[in-house]
């Protein structure tokens, strides 16, 4: 399939990911119908910082991937659908955690179930690299066992084993794409690398950090996006799962460290016991195995290893410190 003149709904397109996956596919002559949060300030999300040249030619729909009716209609008439759409905040699911359930799993039920009704193209349908917990082996692959270690990755693989029944039980075209730690311009301070960025850029140099012994697998924004549109355009992908990720494991620890050289400051790490998760619930280690993408799909990624990671690093630094991003954000505060 090539995704040209291919008429695609993004779910979440609001979001980070989603927004500059969204512009991507403008970019690369997509039909674009970006499905955003329904809100009273009619905000686009992040969509309200893209340039007119990616939002002439969006298709905005409004609505909530929650209600069922809504969904299909946003779905009327949709090739191809990259679903986004959910709660990601770990923190977050530890005392609300019903609303994933309802967002997560019940969201994408919406979604597989119209996709089902309406003879949908091709469904992408997005994973995270939570739900294999802990790595009992690296690096991993799509065979590791699931392990919920919080209620949010617990969701993500119910969603998963939803999207993928209604393959197995009605044929519906649904691959699953499980990207690794994302980051990049406008990611949530909720995660660990805005975390350090916006405390450094705002001045501070006490850093209030969890963990820093976790590994993780991070991987640049824009691989992401592009990972996004091979997974759709290879009919090779449908029924399977597939890991998008650099194949390079890096600790928080040595991430604080990459970043305050790229900063050119001098920090200290103090923990802040807020930000540390339950100790059963801490995933330790997250190393992708990315062959299977690039046997299915020809996906490399562009920002691989560390001198990528850096490359990457210094994008995201970029933007973060211009002062018009910076002051969207609180560094002074826990953001959950």
């Amino acid at each position: 399939m090539d995704i040209r003149g291919k008429k695609v709904l993004v779910t979440g397109a609001d979001g980070f990911i989603g927004s500059h996956l969204t512009e991507e596919l403008v970019r690369r002559g997509a039909n674009v119908r970006a499905f955003v949060l329904y809100n009273s300030f009619n905000s686009w999300g992040w969509l309200d910082a893209s340039p007119r040249e990616i939002t002439d030619h969006l298709d905005i729909f409004t609505g909530d991937v929650r209600d069922p009716y809504g969904v299909k209609a946003a779905m009327a008439g949709v090739d191809v659908v990259l679903h986004l759409a959910a709660l990601i905040s770990i923190p977050y699911s530890y005392h609300s955690p019903e609303t994933f359930v309802d967002t997560n799993v019940k969201g994408t039920l919406n979604v597989v179930q119209a996709a089902r009704e309406l003879a949908v193209e091709k469904v992408v349908v997005t994973s995270t690299s939570e739900v294999y917990g802990t790595a009992r082996f690296v690096p991993i692959t799509e065979e590791h066992p699931l392990k919920g270690q919080s209620p949010y990755s617990a969701s993500k693989i119910a969603a998963d084993q939803m999207a993928l029944s209604f393959h197995y039980a009605f044929g519906t075209p649904v691959a699953v794409i499980r990207p690794f730690n994302t980051y990049g311009p406008r990611q949530s301070a909720r995660a660990v690398i805005p975390t350090i960025i916006t405390q450094i850029a705002s001045g501070t140099r006490n850093l209030r950090l969890g963990a820093l012994s976790p590994t993780r697998d991070f991987n640049f924004v824009k691989d992401v996006a592009a990972g996004f549109i091979a997974v759709a355009e290879s009919e090779k992908t449908v029924g399977e799962v597939v890991n998008v990720g650099s194949d390079f494991e890096v600790s928080i620890g040595d991430t604080v460290r990459h970043i305050a050289d790229l900063m050119k400051a001098e920090v200290e790490i103090e923990t802040d016991e807020a930000r540390l998760r339950p100790a059963k619930s801490e995933v330790e280690r997250l190393w992708a195995d990315n062959a299977k993408v690039r046997r299915l799909t020809g996906w490399e990624p562009a920002y691989a290893g560390l001198d990528g990671f850096k490359r990457g690093l210094a994008e995201t630094i970029e933007w973060f410190s211009r002062p018009e991003n910076l002051q969207g954000y609180k560094p002074h505060l826990y953001n959950i």
